[in-house]
């Protein structure tokens, strides 16, 4: 989903620093509720395992360039109800900062657009989660449609994040909309994979994530593993993620 440094140029910029620091500022407000909800500790935590989680995304996980960009398996709405919205919106813009300073200083240039395309498709999950999960749903619960919905907010967001990139940047010549169509259709194939992995019945990904931070102290929850690989529900968290929209992983229980 990386804008391509020849497609938004000179003066056109501008406009995604304006975007981008509307994200950053509402993931400000983001991150403080969740420091005043939680504490410093989850947040930080999470922020941290989601930035590692961004940066294998885009540097180690299979990618290739398809019309106007290229595809990523970016799991955003994974990131999302595994360590709530601020945490993840913290992981997705240093994850792909890293990658960028690290891998692709080429692609620095374009952060401002890149960030965006992340974090607004984000902002969406979020508010879409609060719509169709019933308060205080355990993780281990969520259905397949309530992920496939999640997951294909997000990957849509991003390719329409794509589309507005390329068409504010090259116009509607038919050769970008060929590309940007392309692009769509193979970048949608994402949904294929990443709802299957949020079923809270086949969630081994989530399990052994949370089974990590439990081990290093990361939060101070007590992780029920079996619950999570297995899809029970059981002491000594009985409702693992019930505060879903906000942050997946509970307080003391």
């Amino acid at each position: 989903m990386h804008i391509e440094p020849e497609v938004v140029t000179g003066a056109k910029l501008v406009l995604s620093y304006g975007t981008a620091a509307g994200a950053a500022a509402y993931t400000a407000k983001t991150a403080m509720d969740s420091v005043r909800e939680k504490g410093v500790v989850p947040f930080a935590g999470g922020a941290m395992v989601a930035t590692a989680l961004t940066f294998v995304f885009f540097q180690v996980f299979p990618h290739f360039p398809v019309g106007v960009s290229e595809v990523h398996l970016i799991l955003g709405s994974t990131l999302f109800l595994l360590f709530g919205v601020a945490p993840a919106a913290a992981g997705l813009a240093l994850g792909l900062l890293a990658q960028g300073v690290f891998f692709a200083p080429i692609d620095l240039p374009q952060y401002t657009m890149n960030v965006t395309t992340l974090l607004v498709p984000l902002f969406m999950v979020s508010a879409l989660a609060k719509r169709i999960i019933a308060p205080n749903t355990a993780y281990v619960d969520l259905t397949y449609v309530q992920a496939l919905k999640l997951s294909t907010a997000f990957q849509a967001g991003v390719v329409g994040w794509v589309a507005f990139w390329a068409i504010y940047g090259q116009g509607f010549a038919a050769s970008n909309i060929a590309a940007v169509a392309s692009f769509g259709g193979a970048y949608m194939m994402v949904i294929l994979i990443e709802p299957y992995g949020q079923d809270g019945k086949r969630n081994f990904l989530s399990g052994f994530l949370k089974y990590v931070f439990g081990f290093f102290g990361f939060f101070s929850a007590k992780i029920d593993l079996f619950a999570l690989f297995w899809g029970k529900r059981g002491h000594p968290c009985e409702n693992i993620g019930r505060d879903l929209p906000f942050a997946p992983v509970v307080g003391p229980c």
